[in-house]
């Protein structure tokens, strides 16, 4: 169905309205209906993150299999001038650490005695 401009200024305004009308309805209806179709597919795509417990994305390492859940690494070195920085000895050494060794402390300095926090530690594995 084509509609040359020429007729559509031809038109009076009444009929002009009219087809506004039946434009906007049929529009409507073709939005909710691709609305519906997205919901199914996106429904359909959310039933296989959960297939293993969570978002697949987070869970599969690059072989596409699914890692297991590590357990929490408590802290081993403290920064004695800023008592909220830690490092649990693992990954890459903490800015602060790597300037206090480069001036000639040694990393044992730095290392968490409490022996609260082994007793919590071994009494929690």
């Amino acid at each position: 169905m084509s509609i040359k401009k020429l007729e559509l200024e031809s038109m009076p305004i009444d009929d002009l309205w009219s087809f506004h009308e039946r434009i906007s309805k049929i529009l409507a209806e073709r939005i909710t209906s691709e609305k519906q179709e997205l919901e199914e597919r996106l429904a359909v795509l959310n039933r296989g993150r959960n297939a293993f417990g969570g978002d697949l994305a987070h869970s599969l390492d690059s072989n596409n299999k699914v890692r297991r859940k590590y357990p929490r690494v408590f802290p081993k070195y403290r920064n004695p001038a800023a008592p909220s920085e830690t490092w649990s000895g693992r990954g890459k050494q903490p800015r602060w650490l790597v300037a206090a060794i480069k001036s000639g402390r040694k990393i044992d300095d730095f290392r968490i005695r409490d022996q609260a926090s082994a007793k919590g530690r071994r009494q929690r594995a």
